[in-house]
C-alpha cells in the first residue's frame, strides 16, 4: 500500500467511531469482508491489523474503506470525510469559486442527492415575492435559511438579495425574482470606470420601507436611483444618507430567462 499522510486526528475519530458500535478490530474486518464479497470488491476489505494502523493515524484509508467504515459505524459518508477535512457540502461553493476557461454544462445534483424542498404553506403566506428584499431578512422569522434552497450561497461571508416581482427597475438586465450577491465592502458610488451598462456598477439600497437593486448617481445630498432606459420609468431621486444607505454593490446574479 503506497504511503500516505498520517493523520492521528481523523485516527481518533474512527477508533472513537468503532468504540461507540462496541465493535473489535476484529469484528470490523469480519463485517467489511461480507461487504467486499456482496460487492465483488476486495478494496472493501479491511483486515483487523489495518484498522489499528488507521486508528493510530498511519495510513488514509481509500475511498472504498471509508465507504465500509460508514456502513459498519452508521455514519453516513459525508461525515466520515469530514474526518479527513473533507466537506462534501462545500463542493458546490467552491466549483463556483474555481472558475474555468471555457463554456461548459454543468450536471445538477442526482434525484438521490438532493430532495425537492418544498416551503411550508405558512411560511410562503409570509413571504412576500414580489417585494426586492435581502434573503436573511426574508427568512429569519423562520429562523434560517434552508441549505438546500440556495445551496452556492455562504450567508456567513456575503449578503444576497432577492429582486421582487414587481421590481422591473433594471430589467432586463436584472430580471425580477432574481438572486444577487453583495459586495459590503464596496459602499462607495462610482461614477468613473465604466464603459457601457454592463461595466456599471449596480447598488443595493435599503430605503425607509423598502430595498432597491439599480443604478446610482449622487447629486449633492441626494442619491439618484437610475433604473434601465427600456423601462422608462422615471429616476428616483432619495436623501443620502438620511433616506437611504448603500448596503454594497451587486457583484454576481443568478436568474431565469426563460
Amino acid at each position: 500500500m503506497p504511503a500516505s499522510k498520517p493523520n492521528p486526528e481523523a485516527g481518533r475519530f474512527l477508533k472513537a467511531e468503532r468504540l461507540r458500535v462496541r465493535l473489535s478490530t476484529r469484528d470490523v474486518e469480519r463485517m467489511s469482508q461480507q461487504i467486499a464479497q456482496e460487492k465483488k470488491n476486495q478494496e472493501y476489505y479491511i483486515s483487523h491489523s489495518w484498522v489499528t494502523e488507521v486508528e493510530n493515524g498511519e495510513y488514509i484509508p481509500s475511498i472504498f474503506k471509508l465507504y465500509s467504515m460508514s456502513l459498519i459505524y452508521k455514519r453516513s459518508y459525508d461525515e466520515i470525510l469530514e474526518f479527513f477535512g473533507i466537506r462534501v457540502g462545500d463542493i458546490g461553493r467552491e466549483q463556483v469559486r474555481l472558475t474555468l476557461p471555457r463554456t461548459h454544462l454543468i450536471s445538477g445534483p442526482s434525484d438521490d442527492a438532493v430532495q425537492p424542498f418544498v416551503l411550508p404553506s405558512e411560511l410562503r403566506a409570509k413571504l412576500q415575492l414580489e417585494k426586492t428584499n435581502l434573503v436573511s431578512k426574508m427568512f429569519n422569522q423562520w429562523g434560517g435559511l434552508p441549505a438546500t434552497l440556495l445551496d452556492h450561497m455562504n450567508l456567513d461571508q456575503s449578503l444576497y438579495g432577492y429582486v421582487g416581482m414587481n421590481d422591473f427597475t433594471l430589467f432586463p438586465l436584472i430580471r425580477p425574482g432574481s438572486f444577487v450577491q453583495i459586495d459590503a465592502e464596496q459602499k462607495k458610488i462610482e461614477w468613473a470606470n465604466w464603459s457601457n451598462e454592463f461595466d456599471r456598477p449596480i447598488y443595493f439600497i435599503e430605503l425607509r420601507d423598502e430595498y432597491v437593486c439599480s443604478w446610482c448617481e449622487l447629486k449633492d445630498n441626494n442619491l439618484l436611483l437610475v433604473p434601465y432606459p427600456q423601462i422608462k420609468n422615471q429616476v428616483r431621486q432619495v436623501r443620502f444618507p438620511h433616506d437611504a444607505g448603500v448596503l454594497g454593490r451587486v457583484t454576481a446574479v443568478s436568474m431565469r430567462i426563460a
